[in-house]
């Protein structure tokens, strides 16, 4: 598990230490830093993935993050053309790459790495990794199936591949019971997928099929009310809140403990009530050993989780709630992180400006009466 980073010249930090937890929220206004923090460490995995970081280089382009040249990796007002990346273990190994610009050949020069143990240890390449882009694949009639199962734990970075890796798995055994959704008929993966889905979709049944000798999966659901269900629809006429949703809550399912997984914007298309119930999956998850980092701009997840150490599932200290700014009067325009810290009941003391308080702006408005 990651436990610390640190982040020097690289995109929007000048020079920035994190301190993660099994489940790390990172929150904030647009541009203000928050995917520059995922594709550090995508572009670390994307570079073992080619067997090239124990070789001393590092891909800046790749399937799961495309950062284009060196320069537009580096910090804007960096003092110098190096960018180091360093990270600790919650053992306490540590581990470091510091990356250099070759200025006469217009290349990427070459790359001090970290000692060979951090491809063994460090979860970040190890085999429970997955990442799950916030473009993931809308409502298909059809979907692909993968040359390899290996690619972000076969999955698919946008989440295109998950029909096949449910057909797959469907009757395996979900690995944490924790998870476990009362309401589902057994603690299988497909059962377990669909129960928490009807949060999102009350009702939702989803039915799959290999398509003969064609590289393709397809997908359908249908719903039930009472002791009736539905005929069975297409994903493009279901919307797309089930088909964005869907990846993600076979990604926190189907992980076990140990595992890392990177999700951005996991609220995508979803109603508040399934924003809260996804927030308290998640604290599920952690709670189980599972290590999660999250892009969300989702105060209703936040809540879930709040909820969730409210209820007990999950210990405060292993939430992390990070809260990315950037700073209009640091001449360099580096962003600030500041750590938002909860109480054992869920409560936040001390609520900086712009931390999921558009709500509270709103209502002030709301509640002033007008002048005429």
């Amino acid at each position: 598990m990651i436990d610390k980073l640190h982040i020097h010249n690289f995109k929007a930090f000048r020079d920035q230490r994190f301190d993660f937890a099994p489940l790390t929220l990172l929150a904030g206004l647009n541009g203000s830093g928050k995917s520059s923090l995922l594709q550090s460490l995508l572009v670390l995995r994307q570079s073992f993935d080619q067997g090239l970081l124990s070789q001393g280089r590092v891909v800046l382009n790749g399937d799961l993050v495309r950062l284009g040249r060196f320069k537009e990796a580096l910090f804007e007002g960096a003092d110098e053309e190096r960018i180091v990346l360093a990270a600790e273990s919650d053992v306490g190994a540590k581990y470091s790459w510091s990356l250099t610009f070759d200025s006469k050949e217009d290349r990427m020069g070459s790359v001090e790495a970290g000692p060979t143990s951090a491809e063994r240890d460090l979860s970040l390449f190890g085999p429970g990794f997955r990442f799950l882009a916030a473009d993931r694949i809308g409502p298909r009639i059809h979907y692909g199936v993968p040359d390899v199962e290996a690619a972000s734990g076969g999955l698919g970075v946008r989440g295109e591949w998950t029909p096949h890796y449910l057909a797959l798995h469907s009757d395996e055994t979900i690995a944490n019971a924790v998870c476990s959704h009362p309401g589902a008929m057994s603690d299988s993966l497909s059962h377990q997928v669909e129960a928490w889905m009807g949060e999102v979709s009350p009702g939702l049944r989803i039915h799959f099929d290999r398509e003969g000798t064609l590289d393709l999966v397809r997908l359908a659901y249908s719903f039930v009310a009472r002791r009736d269900t539905s005929s069975q629809y297409r994903p493009t006429n279901v919307g797309f809140g089930v088909s964005y949703t869907l990846p993600i809550v076979t990604a926190v399912l189907s992980a076990r403990p140990g595992d890392l997984l990177l999700l951005e914007s996991p609220e995508a298309h979803l109603h508040p009530h399934g924003q809260a119930k996804l927030g308290e999956l998640l604290s599920r998850a952690a709670a189980a050993g599972v290590q999660l980092v999250i892009e969300s701009h989702s105060d209703h997840i936040m809540n879930g989780v709040r909820v969730a150490v409210h209820q007990d599932v999950l210990a405060a200290e292993r939430v992390r709630f990070l809260h990315f700014r950037w700073n209009p009067d640091d001449q360099t325009g580096a962003t600030e992180v500041r750590e938002i810290r909860m109480d054992t009941d869920g409560r936040i003391n001390d609520w900086p400006e712009g931390f999921f308080d558009e709500l509270d702006h709103s209502l002030e408005i709301l509640l002033t009466p007008k002048t005429r």
